[in-house]
């Protein structure tokens, strides 16, 4: 019997061996025309013609390829440098006629200016995010969870209640020091919080990572109330008043004034100003914005992308030469009204497809923690890349640990930072576990998720273009929902991180480069709508490493100030239950 059992599986074994040895495979080289030698970048895409069934290889140090196990047939071979493909990278057509045909084709390229400036910006993007950013991310966030006693938790309701109050224009504040009242903060905020990053930059999140990529969103966001607590409470705690009498504060005043070490202190505050002003003039806080708004407008409506930029020139330059009293205003009505629009849309999607609504929860989760558990077909996804998008969309999106929405709730009107640090927090809640979750939803629910690139479709949807095709799915002419929640989405952004840039600035060069620096702001929105195309991806890893600049000098502070955070916050709020009598 034993022996039979043996000679069964050996048999198999030997049968399996040569079915294998019988598969043909195609490989060869990318070769650089240009210098004339290997290129190690990107991947080759073989499909079968008449399919949309692509295979991916890699392409490795010494710019080789291969595909093992293929069936005769016609193929179309092809490089694909992060989503676009590189000059001179034409499509090849290749038969193989024999079951165990090994076919060699070299591939040649000559990579453009934009194509160096696509793989210079991702490989960089990815070496700074992970481990090292995420990483840090979660220990602060994970830190001051601990060390203010989950407040994210314990005291929600009472933040809730708080903006509440402040939407209801029942504020008490309004007699205290500052320039906007606490809730007009949280609205400024909000408007530079809840942008493109919901709706191109999740749906950016899902195109390369895959639909796990926002559970790392949801989880970030979860410890990253606790951050964005910390970064109201700081803002307040350690503001200045300019020679104009205006309120100051950030990362760079809690660093310089809050860190005991004066040559650290000096050095973080300066370190957070610069890179502060560099996201807000080239990153995600202005040219990410302008560009998403130009391509869904293209899309949907046809528009050119300059008129496009002109307009949202012109609409931004009216309101931010007034100042952050007029910003304030502006987003007071803004805010509410643009969240609503886009709530009611996802709702009907997601209403529409309610039966599939547990099995989109489960392709989200279980693809969360493995790139097979959606059935193998992500090109080039793994689990580390799922974390590594996951985690920076998410910092994109909700900004907790960039300390952007410090500045703007040290500009509001209160002499509480524990107050303005639940206040704060908030913002982390609507943006990511509310906003995010949407957009989430509407693309894994309508199964749109198939139809990017990390699945290898022809479609290759991505950012706006792919939260506008789940809407269209149901909703006739929901692109246009879409092409208007990023429209304002982005118009609020670019309002909100104006503010935050001149505060930057101001911290260097003082009040006199305020109005230089807004002009400046205005033509680089301008220019930022009119870069489009295959290269377009540039712009967001452009966004990816100027947050993560901005942010580790504020998550390098806060990690030094977390203990007198912890202290002062359990002091106020647990100390004979000191936040069951706190005044809202």
């Amino acid at each position: 019997m034993n022996k039979k059992f043996v000679i069964i599986i050996f048999s198999f074994l030997l049968l399996a061996g040569f079915s294998v040895s019988q598969g043909a495979e195609i490989k060869g080289k990318v070769i650089n025309v240009v210098k004339g030698e290997p290129y190690a970048h990107g991947s080759v895409l073989v499909e079968p013609l008449g399919t949309e069934n692509r295979l991916e290889a890699k392409i490795d140090k010494q710019g080789s390829y291969v595909f093992q196990n293929l069936e005769p047939g016609t193929y179309i071979l092809w490089m694909d440098l992060y989503s676009a493909t590189p000059a001179g990278g034409e499509r090849r057509e290749i038969t193989i006629i024999e079951p165990g045909e090994t076919v060699e084709l070299d591939l040649s390229i000559s990579p453009s200016f934009l194509d160096k400036a696509l793989v210079f910006t991702k490989e960089t993007s990815d070496f700074i995010w992970f481990p090292l950013m995420v990483v840090l991310l979660f220990l602060i966030g994970i830190v001051l969870t601990i060390l203010t006693r989950l407040i994210q938790v314990r005291r929600f309701i009472l933040s809730m209640k708080m903006v509440l109050r402040g939407a209801m224009k029942k504020d008490k504040s309004e007699k205290e020091e500052g320039d906007i009242s606490p809730y007009a903060a949280l609205m400024t905020a909000l408007a530079a919080t809840v942008g493109n990053g919901n709706l191109a930059g999740v749906a950016t999140a899902i195109a390369t990572g895959g639909p796990g990529a926002p559970v790392w969103m949801w989880i970030a966001g979860f410890l990253g109330m606790a951050t964005k607590y910390a970064e109201g409470f700081l803002g307040v705690r350690f503001r200045v008043k300019n020679e104009r009498g205006e309120m100051s504060g950030g990362p760079m005043y809690y660093a310089r004034y809050g860190i005991k070490n004066l040559k650290l202190a000096k050095f973080m505050g300066m370190f957070f100003a610069i890179c502060g002003a560099f996201t807000c003039l080239f990153g995600t806080g202005n040219m990410a914005q302008s560009n998403s708004m130009a391509l869904v407008f293209n899309d949907q409506f046809g528009v050119p992308f300059w008129l496009t930029g002109f307009v949202v020139f012109t609409m931004v330059g009216a309101v931010i030469l007034g100042g952050i009293k007029r910003i304030g205003a502006v987003s007071e009505r803004l805010v509410p009204t643009m969240i609503l629009l886009y709530f009611t849309g996802a709702i009907v999607i997601i209403a529409a497809n309610i039966v599939n609504l547990p099995a989109a929860f489960a392709i989200i989760f279980k693809s969360a923690f493995s790139v097979k558990a959606v059935g193998g077909g992500m090109i080039g996804a793994s689990v580390k890349l799922v974390i590594s998008v996951g985690v920076r969309r998410g910092l994109l999106s909700n900004e907790s640990g960039l300390g952007s929405a410090a500045i703007a709730q040290s500009a509001s009107k209160s002499s509480d930072p524990s107050r303005n640090g639940l206040i704060a927090m908030t913002g982390t809640f609507i943006d990511t576990l509310v906003v995010n979750t949407l957009t989430t939803l509407t693309i894994v629910i309508t199964g749109m998720y198939l139809k990017t690139p990390v699945f290898g479709s022809v479609e290759g949807l991505t950012s706006t273009k792919l939260t506008a095709a789940a809407f269209d799915s149901v909703i006739p002419f929901g692109g246009y929902i879409i092409a208007l929640s990023s429209f304002l989405f982005g118009y609020s952004t670019l309002l909100g991180w104006c503010y935050y840039g001149e505060k930057c600035l101001e911290y260097i060069f003082g009040v006199r480069i305020i109005y230089p620096y807004r002009i400046a702001f205005i033509i680089l929105l301008f220019i930022g709508a009119n870069i489009q195309g295959p290269h377009l991806n540039i712009v967001w890893y452009v966004g990816d490493m100027a947050n993560a600049f901005m942010a580790f000098p504020n998550i390098v502070s806060m990690i030094i100030l977390a203990g007198m955070v912890g202290k002062v916050t359990t002091d106020y709020f647990y100390k004979k239950d000191k936040g069951s009598r706190l005044k809202i």
